[in-house]
């Protein structure tokens, strides 16, 4: 195809070693750690930002089950918070998310029909489902390497930042996988079906500045403004109409998936529904008294 994503080629070299092979190419499958959970998935809530922290840098913040399961309590909780105004997802290390940790789970037993649709559905898709569904908006501070569920956990997101050194791999068909956790969804409602299945189909790493050029990504910094830009951009969305932003969300995630005269009386709704909120009064008032609005979320 013309203009495509200029991508390195990751098969491992014959004279490179192991330690080199495991640079250039992330594991989804590291030993579980006994660390405390907390520490694995760290969270604060600062300015109204709900900042949840992967931190297990040793397997690049492969996610094991119950890691997985903190991340979506943590997002259900940031909806259901009215001190919650905004949430950014991020990680420690030089990986964002090296994809899910196939040694994390509990014992496996004997396969049967019906059992791995059911784990992608519980497991994968529910926490892609969480960023979709949350009722805040949601930035992903990538810092480096996402692979697998872990690009999906960042394409989920409203707004994407990404360090330099950051890249993007979809690593399924390394493994003779289908993509799960709704990359198949994702994926061409951001770029395209030809440009999804190029990157579905050679599973190549794409670089920050690729992933901004076709839309992947909105920005990207050096990494040592990637927090603070992605505190900036938070707290800006921290300061405005929450509930607009909400509905806001729900209407352009839904946009791509129902026709016209839908989409239309969605959003008439949405307008409906908004005009309830002291927010959007305080928004006409501000306007009429030209000042700036002080928005308090509610």
């Amino acid at each position: 195809m013309t203009d495509s994503p200029r991508v390195s080629r990751e098969a491992p070299e014959p004279s490179e070693n192991r330690e080199q092979r495991e640079q250039r190419e992330p594991r989804d499958s590291r030993e579980p750690t006994e660390k405390p959970l907390d520490s694995l998935i760290r969270h604060t809530t600062d300015n109204a930002v709900s900042w949840i922290t992967l931190d297990r840098p040793e397997a690049m913040n492969a996610l094991t089950w119950d890691q997985r399961e903190r991340v979506i309590e943590l997002l259900t909780a940031a909806s259901a918070d009215p001190a919650v105004r905004a949430v950014v997802i991020t990680a420690t290390g030089r990986g964002f998310c090296a994809g899910a940790d196939l040694r994390g789970g509990p014992p496996a037993g004997e396969r049967v029909p019906g059992d791995v649709a059911r784990t992608i559905r519980l497991g994968a898709q529910r926490l892609i489902a969480a960023v979709l569904d949350c009722e805040k908006p949601v930035i992903a501070a990538v810092n480096g390497t996402a692979a697998g569920i872990g690009a999906h956990l960042a394409f989920a997101c409203d707004l994407v930042l990404a360090a330099e050194p950051a890249r993007f791999i979809e690593v399924f068909v390394r493994r003779g996988l289908v993509p799960d956790g709704g990359g198949a969804y994702l994926l061409p409602r951001l770029v395209g079906p030809r440009r999804a299945k190029e990157l579905m189909f050679f599973g190549d790493a794409l670089s920050a500045a690729d992933a901004e050029r076709i839309g992947l990504v909105n920005r990207v910094v050096p990494p040592e403004e990637l927090e603070k830009t992605a505190r900036e951009w938070s707290e800006r969305l921290a300061a405005g109409p929450t509930r607009a932003l909400a509905l806001t969300k729900q209407l352009v995630n839904a946009s791509l998936d129902t026709d016209r005269g839908s989409a239309f009386a969605a959003e008439a709704a949405a307008q409906e529904i908004n005009m309830t909120t002291a927010d959007a009064n305080e928004g006409v008032a501000s306007f009429v008294e030209r000042r700036t609005p002080r928005y308090e979320g509610r």
